[in-house]
């Protein structure tokens, strides 16, 4: 937590995730895969205009056609199946967004983590974004930031790293969600690849490359 004051203090609410709806999260934690988001933005920013964002509408277009409008955040016809994957189990197994997060989430995460497509990190960026459920959210920043910090190492896998925040800090969505956002914010503007630590909020806690 005290981590989490320095950094709020210095750079402030991050108001995240940016999205309209739940599903628009969803889409867009499965077209952020290996791209940044202004990319994704732009994809969205197509299905919003062709009124694609509903999970009927992206279920019955056709595969080719959501490539197409997906391209901007690149991978698209990989992006386009793994979008139909998630939205032909969602609409089998539960029929709605509204259903699927109405029970116990950490039974929805193991269900989430078996679609293809679907690895850890955007897992939990749809249960704490679009779901509001209590997941903490690791990414190759959190790992960054909190090696150099010294407590994770560079090997640690996803689940070792998220437990270090499950098991530290109380189940908060809000928490949770202002923690991650707080963390990308940090690393863009100090804990890049080669850091500049001029000004770091963190500075004195250890950090080092």
């Amino acid at each position: 937590m005290e981590l989490f004051e320095l950094l709020l203090k210095r750079h402030g609410a991050r108001h995240w995730w940016p999205a309209d709806t739940p599903l628009e999260v969803c889409v867009g934690a499965i077209l952020t895969q290996n791209t940044n988001w202004v990319n994704v933005e732009q994809a969205i920013a197509n299905l919003k205009r062709a009124g694609l964002l509903s999970v009927e509408a992206l279920w019955e277009i056709d595969r080719e056609r959501l490539a197409e409008l997906i391209r901007p955040s690149g991978f698209f016809n990989v992006k386009s199946a793994r979008l139909k994957e998630f939205l032909g189990w969602l609409l089998r197994r539960h029929g709605s967004l509204e259903a699927m997060f109405d029970g116990d989430w950490r039974e929805l995460r193991e269900e989430l983590l078996g679609v293809r497509g679907i690895g850890p990190e955007t897992c939990d960026c749809i249960l704490l974004y679009a779901g509001g459920k209590p997941s903490f959210v690791v990414d190759a920043y959190t790992g960054r930031l909190f090696s150099r910090l010294g407590l994770i190492r560079e090997t640690d896998h996803y689940e070792q790293v998220r437990s270090l925040f499950m098991d530290a800090l109380p189940a908060d969505t809000p928490l949770f969600n202002e923690y991650h956002a707080l963390i990308v914010e940090q690393c863009k503007r100090h804990c890049r690849k080669t850091p500049i630590c001029a000004g770091c909020p963190l500075a004195g806690l250890g950090c080092g490359e």
